[in-house]
């Protein structure tokens, strides 16, 4: 692992027994002596507390800053007020999706995240396509996600951020520095993403996990938390080969950049418009397989129980502890992407029924 990277927590998680493995370029703590399952209860019912130092954060500076950034995005940047963050897509000339981000309106410039198997290629990117526009790479902060219900009473002994609502975005003093606080993550539970000051960063994660209520969280959990909220994990359930519309992400593109003045303008326009017209051949569904069985990632999907060649394939599958069932997405024909539509996994030779059902597996709990 001499090649690996590691975020500024990594002794940290060492010390908190975490089983440490590689991931998108770094050693990161998969699973801690509580266990994945027990871990992604705990996030569901206390405070789940994860290292994301791994990704990318990075300020955009420029005139006229957020009409360049929706040159490389499908999202309405420009209608974004202050104080406020969206989920983005970098979309590619093929409608493909590049990489999927958070963008915030911090007054002054953008603060984007950034998935860390794509930073150094989005920054690059960013770098080849904002013309005369200043792209920094934050390289001296952490960046910590708190996520479950009890996460705002932890947070708040430390900062002030009780009236922060959903994607909301806010720069907060505390004992240890400036805190730059979305309320946002990829759980489907209410909860923060924090960036502090590197130097700073260990003093604070101690100081969450003072709180009997906090409990660090690894990958493990991480991933079966997003996939029961129906959230997809960049690489595996979205790609440069799926467009926004295939990926069931079209409420992810506001209005006015379909329609108007600003409609398109952005890479792949012409196909992902004309999808959201005319549909797209392809659906991601979610899945609820029969029985206990996870149908995993790489699960050939067909129409029948016998016969005929598959119409699709799992990209993330495992066993929801909140909804105390296998649960999985895929894509399929959009002929058979309707809720309760019956379709077959091939699980170690044999297919299994399961049926098309509404994502997300479990509501979200985010504070509106």
């Amino acid at each position: 692992m001499s090649d690996l990277k590691r975020t500024g927590l990594y002794d940290l998680h060492v010390e908190l027994g975490a089983k440490m493995v590689p991931f998108a370029g770094y050693e990161m703590p998969v699973q801690y002596p509580l266990g994945v399952m027990k871990e992604h209860l705990w996030t569901r019912e206390n405070a789940g507390l994860f290292d994301v130092s791994h990704m990318g954060q990075v300020i955009l500076r420029g005139e006229d800053v957020a009409a360049a950034f929706e040159a490389l995005v499908p999202m309405d940047v420009q209608g974004l007020t202050e104080g406020r963050q969206r989920y983005g897509l970098f979309t590619n000339d093929e409608g493909g999706i590049r990489d999927d981000l958070m963008f915030a309106n911090r007054g002054d410039h953008l603060f984007v995240v950034v998935n860390a198997a794509c930073k150094d290629s989005d920054i690059a990117y960013m770098r080849a396509n904002l013309a005369g526009i200043d792209v920094e790479e934050i390289t001296d902060r952490a960046l910590v996600a708190l996520q479950g219900p009890k996460a705002e009473a932890a947070l708040q002994k430390i900062a002030d951020v009780a009236a922060m609502k959903f994607m909301d975005v806010a720069t907060v003093s505390s004992a240890f520095g400036d805190l730059w606080v979305s309320r946002s993550g990829y759980t489907g539970e209410d909860g923060f993403e924090i960036s502090v000051a590197d130097d700073q960063a260990e003093a604070f994660v101690r100081a969450l996990l003072a709180d009997d209520d906090v409990a660090a969280i690894g990958l493990g959990a991480r991933d079966s938390l997003r996939l029961e909220a129906g959230l997809c994990l960049y690489g595996s359930d979205i790609d440069t080969t799926t467009t926004p519309v295939q990926a069931d992400l079209k409420w992810a593109i506001q209005k006015a950049r379909r329609v108007g003045d600003r409609a398109g303008g952005f890479p792949g326009a012409d196909r992902i418009l004309a999808e959201f017209e005319n549909g797209a051949a392809r659906a991601r569904v979610g899945l609820l397989p029969d029985g206990r069985a996870p149908m995993r990632a790489h699960t050939m999907l067909f129409a029948d129980e016998v016969g005929g060649e598959p119409i699709g394939e799992v990209t993330s599958g495992a066993f929801g502890p909140s909804i105390n069932a296998p649960m999985s997405m895929g894509y399929v024909p959009a002929d058979l992407s309707a809720e309760g539509t019956v379709i077959w996994g091939e699980v170690r030779g044999k297919r299994l029924p399961a049926k098309v059902t509404a994502l997300p597996f479990r509501p979200s709990t985010y504070k509106r």
